[in-house]
């Protein structure tokens, strides 16, 4: 079997997990969920959580991954030979799957309004034509199945590519890019008259806001913006050599998250206020109220389009990695094997999400669980499928890992001081298993 690949630096390797993190969970999800939670208290909580909660999966799924040096179901049966852990990576595998086939969809319309956008077509349209833009665009079949396959396409070439030269190299491209156009995108906002009201949403709690609902947010927000529990990042570390520093690389990747997730706040928060808009205005806000705003603006639409780009590179990013996990899997690590692996499980999850992209328009009357097939595969994946893997993962490492090697592991490439690892495993052993639970058991409506 030819020699299974590697990351070439540890820049590449921190980048292309950043960009699996930074995805539509932080763009996307993370603005309108924390403007319906009112702002600053939300994005404090969010804060918390990601420390005690995200920062430690991270780490557990980078030591399950680099102790085995293999794909996410081989890593199971390397580390608990003779059990059934090994499913855990074929339900990150199941979760990828479906996750990456309703996220192509949103994929779509990003690369639909790219294009609406440089050949002029959103220009000098009110608030209400964008929402009919949007509403026309979604409920279209050929577009919406078309843009979606574009979607994968540029997935699966890059994915194609292999690690050194597909992921890596995109992600050291669009990684960078990503920050200076949103550090462009927030000078001008914050700029605008009226921002600082929105600057004040963001970064001044209001905790009587805060309600049971809002920290269970929270919560399941800070394991989704860092693509943990579904074993993604147990792919990406085996491909690390033991020179690597593994807490060094799950810091760096959790403060870029969480200093991306500013970014998006104050790129649009303060435009929001700035124009009197609605902040709470749920999944459209980026399609609907963002144009509007770009809109009133000099120069908006080129703002726009800049924000689309960045929009589009972090999309990629993360669908990079889901399509990965399932590849090395099934390629058995074997870069002659990768190609042809990536198209045909890459076209697989194009099929899988044409009722998704359908949705919005042809089959919107078709629901299941009160639910229509788009927001069913979201919720199965946001609201089972992540918790479940996160717990299953959370009582893997102190249960089957021993202890003495996974403080080895970690040491390797960093001195970790002894403390600073009994601290990560007394959370990964009590505290993220409790509180995965209650995400788990708010989903059940026991709250």
């Amino acid at each position: 079997m030819s020699q299974r690949e590697q990351w070439s630096s540890k820049i590449g390797f921190i980048l292309a997990a950043a960009g699996s993190a930074i995805g539509l969970g932080a763009i996307w999800k993370f603005p309108y969920i924390a403007g319906e939670n009112g702002g600053g208290a939300f994005f404090l909580i969010f804060i918390l959580f990601t420390l005690l909660l995200g920062l430690p999966l991270l780490l557990a799924e980078f030591s399950i991954g680099r102790t085995s040096g293999s794909n996410a179901v081989d890593s199971y049966r390397k580390i608990a030979p003779g059990t059934k852990w090994h499913w855990v990576g074929i339900l990150g595998m199941v979760t990828s799957f479906i996750l990456l086939s309703f996220y192509s969809v949103i994929g779509g319309w990003i690369v639909v309004y790219l294009f609406k956008a440089v050949t002029g077509q959103l220009n000098g349209l009110s608030s209400d034509q964008y929402a009919e833009v949007f509403g026309a665009t979604i409920s279209n079949p050929g577009i919406s199945v078309f843009v979606q396959l574009l979607f994968i396409l540029m997935t699966i070439i890059v994915v194609a590519k292999g690690i050194e030269k597909g992921i890596e190299l995109a992600s050291k491209i669009m990684l960078p890019a990503l920050f200076v156009l949103f550090i462009l995108l927030v000078v001008r906002a914050v700029t605008l008259d009226g921002a600082v009201e929105g600057v004040t949403f963001l970064l001044q709690p209001d905790f009587s806001k805060v309600t049971s609902q809002t920290i269970l947010e929270a919560m399941g927000q800070s394991f989704f913006t860092l693509s943990v529990g579904v074993s993604v990042m147990v792919t990406y570390s085996s491909y690390l050599p033991k020179t690597q520093s593994l807490p060094r690389s799950a810091i760096s990747i959790v403060a870029m998250n969480i200093f991306i997730v500013l970014l998006a706040g104050l790129a649009i928060f303060p435009a929001v206020f700035a124009f009197d808009l609605e902040p709470g205005a749920g999944p459209v806000l980026l399609f609907n109220v963002l144009p509007t705003v770009f809109s009133q603006l000099p120069f908006g639409m080129l703002f726009f389009i800049a924000f689309l780009v960045l929009f589009l590179f972090a999309a990629l990013t993360s669908a990079f990695s889901m399509l990965e996990i399932i590849v090395s899997v099934i390629s058995k690590g074997d870069p002659g094997k990768r190609t042809k692996w990536s198209w045909i499980i890459g076209l697989a999850i194009f099929v899988c999400g044409i009722p998704s992209a359908l949705s919005f328009g042809v089959l919107g009357d078709i629901t299941l669980f009160g639910k229509t097939i788009f927001d069913l595969a979201d919720f199965t994946v946001s609201n089972v499928l992540l918790p479940i893997g996160s717990l299953l993962i959370a009582l893997f490492v102190p249960l089957k890992m021993k202890k003495t090697a996974l403080y080895d592991e970690l040491k390797q490439g960093s001195g970790l001081k002894r403390g600073l690892f009994e601290t990560w495993f007394f959370l990964i052993r009590f505290v993220a298993p409790v509180l995965i639970l209650f995400v788990m058991l708010d989903v059940l409506g026991v709250f």
